[in-house]
């Protein structure tokens, strides 16, 4: 998926719906790389920097067996997984948002996904596919209205 203005102020919108963000290590190491400051050294558009200014501020849990730590706003998750985020979730609060590919089929798996938004392109296909699908089959997917935000490459927010 390219980069899209559109896509980031949306992404922007849902990260400030939640008070934490929930990574796996891909996710995690990819975002921190693209976007912790100072560190930030490729340039980017204008319209990118609030998006790199939000995730760069907000407090991550990250869900990894082979990091020894993790120090960009973060907290390594450790043990069940399931216990774990059965615990973050009952903490007062706004909740979490979950990014990344694997990690949200583990949780979907174990029920603990409260609200799906799922985001692709046209081109979309593959072993992606198959992870929608099978999070699709972890759970019970009631149909809401599409955000209608264009995404880059064609695609559409559902």
């Amino acid at each position: 998926m390219s980069p899209d203005e559109e896509l980031h102020r949306h992404a922007v919108e849902n990260l400030n719906r939640a008070d934490a963000l929930l990574f796996g290590r891909v996710t995690y190491e990819m975002m921190e790389a693209g976007f912790r400051s100072p560190a930030r050294t490729r340039a980017m558009p204008d319209w990118m920097e609030p998006f790199a200014r939000t995730i760069d501020a907000a407090k991550k849990y990250v869900v990894s067996s082979t990091l020894d730590r993790v120090d960009w706003n973060a907290e390594l998750v450790r043990g069940d997984l399931g216990e774990a985020v059965q615990q973050l979730k009952r903490e007062p609060g706004k909740g979490l948002f979950v990014g990344g590919v694997k990690l949200p089929l583990a949780l979907a798996e174990l029920g603990l996904i409260d609200e799906y938004e799922f985001c692709g392109t046209a081109q979309a296909g593959g072993p992606r596919a198959d992870v929608v699908r099978r999070a699709i089959e972890a759970c019970r997917l009631e149909a809401h209205k599409p955000a209608g935000v264009r995404l880059g490459g064609g695609g559409a927010a559902v």
